[in-house]
């Protein structure tokens, strides 16, 4: 049984967790505390499979508990249960880029937290996150690696001349995937020869807030993308949340975005099947695709049948960079990744192989 730790000031909801997880055979709650300053001397003490954690907290909240663990260098797999997180979804990023690996909505009613649907989309993050790798301490983006990404630039520039402009590049993230896109896409630069597609399972309303803190920290333009945008190259489009991204072909070799409103697939919305699917009637040249950190198989099955019809070139994450060893794993064990490449260097390989303007 999974070991886990609650860190809520509510009594109540401490209670209602526990009912929770106890009646699953998977989990067992095998420790509790009341804030941060609590959770943070037993995590110092003490191995959990996996922490749920409330953002308002007296004496140290989530946010500062995040804080204190990334300082102190203590691994800890993190699910944020929050209403803040259904309200502020700066609050998540914020979260998810402190470590925390994923997040539940917390009803505003305590009482709602009993219904079916709660429940299982609780067990079924708690799962992830529980079988995740062990958050550690990310490496510091030095002098030498921002040196290093610039000698990158300058390589694709002189060699831009042989690569065809008429690239795409699609990338598919889930679980762990916001922390690792602000690892790519901040270091992707602003005259990149080609757009940016990213598909990244969230809810509505957060794709948005992800994509306004990626831009503010990224030389590329990154925005959530519109209904019916025309592509550009040099920018990144986060597919919306709650909504299926597709990419459109119109007259003049231009390309637009449309969503759709089919069910959930894989069990998600966005699915990343369905963008690389509909690049299947496109007119690039090479399309590069890109699967990152995530649970499950989405991205293995549109990639395959883009494969058929299309010019691809696939990058698999590498399984000791992925905080969930899932999508990547689909994609490498059905023989489509062309390259499998550590997180640190996913976005020197996107520079090469697509060039800069």
């Amino acid at each position: 049984m999974k070991k886990i730790l609650i860190v809520d000031d509510s009594a109540l909801m401490r209670r209602v967790f526990c009912d929770i997880i106890d009646k699953d055979k998977r989990f067992q709650v095998v420790d509790k505390a009341t804030n941060g300053v609590e959770a943070l001397e037993l995590l110092t003490r003490n191995t959990y499979d996996a922490v749920v954690l409330d953002v308002n907290m007296p004496k140290m909240s989530g946010l500062e508990l995040l804080k204190e663990l990334q300082k102190r260098k203590i691994g800890a797999r993190v699910m944020m249960a929050s209403t803040d997180t259904r309200e502020g979804a700066k609050t998540t990023m914020d979260a998810l880029e402190l470590g925390a690996l994923d997040f539940v909505h917390k009803p505003v009613k305590p009482g709602d937290c009993r219904g079916d649907t709660f429940r299982e989309e609780f067990l079924r993050t708690l799962e992830v996150v529980a079988e995740s790798r062990l958050a550690v301490a990310e490496k510091t983006f030095t002098v030498d690696n921002l040196k290093r990404t610039k000698q990158i630039v300058e390589l694709a520039k002189k060699h831009s001349s042989v690569i065809s402009a008429n690239k795409i590049v699609a990338i598919a993230s889930s679980t762990g995937g916001p922390k690792a896109l602000h690892s790519v896409i901040t270091k992707l630069p602003k005259d990149l020869r080609t757009p940016v597609v990213v598909v990244q399972h969230m809810p509505v309303g957060f794709t948005q807030s992800l994509a306004e803190r990626l831009n503010s920290l990224s030389e590329i333009t990154v925005t959530e993308g519109r209904d019916g945008e025309v592509l550009e190259k040099g920018h990144v489009y986060i597919a919306r949340g709650g909504k299926h991204l597709n990419i459109d072909m119109k007259a003049g070799s231009r390309y637009v975005l449309r969503y759709s409103d089919e069910p959930p697939r894989e069990g998600v919305k966005p699915c990343a099947n369905y963008m690389y699917e509909s690049l299947i009637k496109s007119g690039f040249d090479e399309i590069l695709c890109v699967v990152m950190t995530g649970m499950g198989a989405d991205g293995t099955k549109g990639i395959v049948s883009l494969k058929n019809k299309r010019k691809i070139h696939v990058l698999a994450q590498e399984q000791s960079t992925c905080a969930v060893y899932g999508m990547p794993k689909s994609i490498v064990q059905a023989g489509l990744a062309d390259e499998v490449v550590p997180l640190d260097q996913l976005a020197q390989e996107i520079i090469l192989n697509v060039g800069v303007m």
